[in-house]
Parts: C-alpha cells; structure tokens; sequence
C-alpha cells in the first residue's frame, strides 16, 4: 500500500497531517479487536448524533450515509439506547485524556487508526483505554438477563461509543 497523506481542516484542527500506512480497517494491534467499524457506530447512533459533523471530508462519505447526527446539538434521542452515556469533552480534557492529535478523544483516535494511521505510543495509549471498558460487559452479564437490551442501557450505550457491540451481551 502506497502511504497516503491527509490534511485535516475543521473545527478542531487547522493544518494538520496524518499518514495513513495501513488498508483501511486492517492490520490492527492483535489486542484491538473492536465489534463495530466506525460507520456501524454512527448508523447505530452513538454521541447524540453531534460527533465529527464538520469532518465529513477526512471520512469515507458512506459512513454518513445512513448516520443519526444531529447538525446543531447532542440530541440523546439520535443514540440507539436513547439515553446519555457521554461526559462533555471539558470532562476528558481535564482528566488528561485528550491529546493534540485526537482533540475529540478516543472515537477520532479510533476513525483514524480505522482509516490506517499509526501513532504506536498514542495507539498503545487509546487501545489500553478500550480494553479497560470490559468492566462494563462484565457489570451487564453480572446483572442483567442476556440481551435484555432494557437493562443497564447507559452503560450498554457507553459500550457502544467503545465499539463494543452492546447488543450481544
């Protein structure tokens, strides 16, 4: 694969670049084994819908395709649980957590790293992070009867903007 560049212009980000080095929504780290591609995420509905609407250029237009945003605000009734399973960015950038070259966090680290950029410090960082949201899985098997898609829905859509597939458990 021919290494391609990217130049990023929206709201977030003037000017920057990224390689993407790998085909897209391959090679990933053999720890990484998320349930959702980035498009299943958006046409589930996953951050009120208010999440990369500016970035539309950066990603395939398929992906927004059949896609629950919402142009203007979050609006909880766009996630598939219909509930609010989301801290505001302010929250994340606070703990530490956002970094220069994701600015809205872990689902643009995931739609890049999707596309094929490596950052292997940043993606070590932001798969360690994915990994730990099996806590939640482990809370609806606990308490939960299987699929019972009405029982512990904030954490079952949290689990969704994590790429796990919810739905399943």
């Amino acid at each position: 694969m021919e290494n391609r560049i990217v130049v990023v212009n929206d709201k977030m980000q003037k000017d920057y670049k990224y390689v993407l080095s790998e085909p897209i929504g391959k090679n990933f780290d053999p720890e990484f084994k998320p349930q959702l591609s980035p498009k299943q995420m958006l046409k589930l509905g996953v951050f009120g819908g208010k999440y990369l609407n500016d970035c539309k250029d950066e990603f395939p237009k398929d992906w927004y395709k059949d896609a629950k945003m919402s142009p203007e605000r979050k609006d909880v009734s766009k996630n598939h649980f219909g509930v609010d399973a989301s801290q505001p960015l302010s929250f994340w950038i606070n703990k530490g957590w956002i970094y220069p070259e994701d600015p809205r966090g872990w689902f643009q680290w995931y739609c890049r790293y999707y596309m094929g950029r490596r950052l292997p410090k940043e993606d070590k960082r932001q798969i360690g992070r994915w990994k730990a949201m099996v806590r939640h899985i482990a809370q609806i098997r606990k308490n939960c009867k299987p699929k019972d898609l009405n029982c512990r829905k904030r954490q079952r859509q949290a689990l969704l903007h994590w790429a796990y597939d919810s739905r399943k458990i």
